[in-house]
């Protein structure tokens, strides 16, 4: 069954089969990446595989929504309505609203790189680190991360932290999956990333020494349990060279520890 554009509104729900309308947008709007983000028709088409009538059709009605915007080139991108509606999310309404005063506490602090991630999918063998979060300066050493971002698990500091929140059955489920090396120095052996979560779990925070990036050094903590939110942890990123992790923690779980306070009270 096909779904119309009122449909899309939400004006007259209707269940679309795998490749309906909101699939097929869907598979249109994940063409869109970091390194892509103005994308051409041609583009798209080779990406989604979509045949050039139907591919058309569904722009016109995303430009229509506003989910898509022409720009220069006749190229499109990412329209204003879905980052207006993406600002309707608790992990920006309620998390990253909140969380901004204590982010800016501990770049105040550190001069450094301050991430804020959540871990996104349930499932363990798909689970991420989602970045709602980030402060940096001038000064503060170069990092891969970005709002909206994703990131492993396995070789961020919050990612670490994250993992560090969940139960064996979860950890089992994650490590069966083959896990990337991003650096020569990631931890990528099972028994080895249980051990980096236990002591994470043993002194309140988890760390990493170029295992995302070489010359960078993340220490991060978890905020705790938030009704209505996915698990979140709070890190910063800095240079290798002089880094105090022991500095770095003790700021690091103090404000995770407020900042979860905060969060619970709201």
């Amino acid at each position: 069954m096909s779904t119309t554009i009122t449909e899309i509104q939400g004006i007259a729900p209707t269940t679309v089969d795998a490749d309906g309308m909101l699939a097929r947008t869907m598979r249109i709007l994940s063409c869109f990446t970091a390194d892509e983000p103005e994308l051409s028709a041609s583009r798209l088409g080779a990406l989604t595989g979509l045949s050039s009538s139907t591919l058309h059709r569904i722009l016109a009605q995303m430009l229509e929504l506003g989910l898509l915007a022409r720009t220069p080139g006749r190229r499109y991108a990412v329209g204003a309505r879905l980052w207006e509606l993406g600002e309707l999310s608790p992990l920006a309404l309620r998390l990253r609203e909140t969380a901004l005063p204590y982010m800016s506490r501990l770049y105040e602090a550190t001069g450094e790189n301050v991430h804020l991630a959540v871990l996104d999918s349930a499932q363990p063998e798909q689970a991420t680190a989602l970045y709602v979060g980030r402060l940096s300066g001038r000064t503060s050493i170069p990092t891969l991360s970005r709002m909206g971002g994703r990131q492993p698990l396995h070789t961020t500091g919050v990612g670490k932290a994250l993992l560090a929140t969940q139960s064996p059955e979860w950890l089992e489920r994650f490590l069966s999956r083959p896990l990337e090396r991003e650096t020569m120095h990631s931890i990528t052996d099972p028994d080895e990333v249980r051990a980096e979560i236990d002591r994470a779990r043993a002194r309140g925070y988890a760390t990493t020494r170029e295992e995302m990036t070489l010359g960078n050094v993340s220490v991060a903590a978890h905020i705790g349990s938030v009704a209505g939110l996915p698990p979140t942890a709070l890190g910063v990123v800095t240079r290798m060279d002089g880094a105090d992790t022991r500095r770095l923690g003790a700021l690091v779980t103090q404000t995770a520890a407020d900042l979860g306070r905060a969060l619970r009270a709201a």
